[in-house]
């Protein structure tokens, strides 16, 4: 009888062990990552729906500050704030380094309730379609990164949502850029702006 318990507990060890031993190889597997890389919001624009994410680049986050400079304003010039949000989504949509995965499209805010969802499926297969993921901060993928963007003209004119709405002061900005390094993306565009309530919206990208 002695033998017998004397085996049973060895088994019974022996088992916890193997239960510990997987419970580990388990956990260490699936815990929770404490490198993954995350966003936070840093700062808003309430009455206009703007936000600033803490990994925007140095001279996005100085940008913001101006757009809220400019918004801060009893009366609000609209030919300043259409130049300032027309830089900032190029900016943000154009530079792909500082995004965590090719479903972190930038530029979306700046961009009309109706069209963001078709423009968030274009993004996703064209331009941010081979973007890796970053959520670890280990991606060594090289991506452009915008550098130098120019205004080359601003116009107003009439645009059609529709049938139901026409902006007969819609804008339409001509823009240029270059990229810190030359990986073959596109540095120009024409966008245009369409009033959305109390704010200006990108409406379409030629």
């Amino acid at each position: 009888m002695k033998l017998k318990k004397s085996v049973k507990r060895i088994l019974i060890i022996a088992v916890i062990l193997i239960i510990a031993g997987v419970g580990f190889l388990v956990y260490e597997n699936f815990k929770p990552n404490n490198n993954i890389v995350k966003s936070t919001v840093v700062n808003e624009i309430k009455e206009y729906g703007y936000t600033l994410k803490s990994n925007k680049s140095a001279k996005y986050k100085k940008m913001f500050q101006e757009l809220e400079d400019i918004l801060s304003k009893d009366e609000v010039d609209e030919e300043a704030y259409v130049e300032q949000i027309s830089k900032m989504f190029i900016l943000d949509f154009y530079s792909l380094e500082d995004k965590l995965a090719n479903t972190d499209v930038g530029g979306i805010e700046f961009v009309h309730t109706n069209a963001r969802t078709n423009f968030l499926e274009k993004a996703e297969d064209t331009i941010y379609k081979y973007v890796e993921s970053d959520i670890y901060g280990d991606r060594e993928q090289s991506l452009p990164v915008v550098d130098e963007i120019t205004i080359d003209d601003i116009t107003k004119d009439s645009y059609t949502i529709g049938t139901d709405y026409t902006d007969e002061e819609a804008y339409v900005v001509t823009l240029s850029w270059t990229y810190e390094k030359d990986m073959g993306y596109q540095t120009e565009a024409t966008l245009t702006f369409v009033h959305e309530d109390n704010k200006l919206s990108l409406v379409e990208i030629e």
